[in-house]
């Protein structure tokens, strides 16, 4: 990580004023269809968030929540992200990235028998290209068949969006955007165009533009991570 970045994980009701000002500043900097009182309510129903810091100032932020629930008599514990924004000047940092997955290592250093499941909801590429880079299956998926999944999502999904969700597309549809992308950041370089997550989420998600989000979920086992996140998680080469 380097210098200059540094990384805060808190209780949403932690942050200062300062803080919820610059965080709702730099969301509504980047997204349409909001306002700061949307912006604080969707905060508040969250139980944590990760803040980038560069020198000192906010320059990005992760919010989640963390609960339990009951699958096939088996206790599970989901990671439920919602929204992530970083200003356009660190894009490309892996700070923020970093400091994410070594937080899900510390979950399952304390929970090392409870499966753990990342639940998102994706309203840009940039964010589901996450999915790829920490995890080799997830559903839904461009071309491995990752069904096993599709059950618990729709769960997940319906517990939290009741009809907005709908099960055979993934897609919550919204009666009007609460939050959607400026146009200037919503739509693909040529670069990205040629990534195959990113193709498959634009045919997916096509919407997107208007403030539909993908449901999106995969495994934190150890087998389906890319060697990638294990290196971040377990930096000595130790095991869960």
């Amino acid at each position: 990580m380097s210098k200059q970045y540094t990384t805060s994980i808190l209780s949403v009701d932690e942050l200062s004023n300062t803080q919820l000002k610059d965080i709702v500043n730099l969301y509504l900097e980047y997204y349409d269809g909001s306002s700061e009182s949307l912006v604080l309510s969707d905060l508040k129903s969250k139980t944590k968030i990760l803040i980038l810091f560069f020198q000192k100032k906010i320059v990005g932020f992760t919010t989640f929540e963390i609960y339990n629930k009951k699958w096939f008599d088996q206790s599970i514990k989901i990671i439920y992200s919602g929204d992530t924004v970083v200003h356009k000047k660190h894009w490309g940092q892996q700070s923020l990235a970093f400091s994410w997955v070594r937080h899900i290592g510390e979950l399952k250093k304390k929970h090392p028998n409870t499966p753990i499941y990342w639940f998102l909801i994706v309203k840009g590429h940039r964010t589901y290209k996450y999915l790829p880079a920490f995890t080799s299956s997830f559903y839904p998926h461009w071309e491995k068949n990752c069904d096993d999944l599709k059950p618990l999502l729709n769960t997940l999904a319906k517990d939290k969006f009741g009809n907005l969700y709908n099960e055979e597309s993934s897609i919550i549809s919204f009666e009007r955007s609460y939050g959607h992308l400026k146009s200037e950041y919503a739509y693909p370089n040529e670069n990205e165009k040629k990534n195959e997550a990113v193709q498959f989420f634009l045919k997916k998600n096509p919407e997107y533009i208007n403030g539909n989000e993908l449901a999106c979920i995969c495994s934190f086992d150890d087998e389906n991570l890319r060697p990638f996140t294990k290196r971040i998680l377990y930096p000595k080469g130790e095991v869960a």
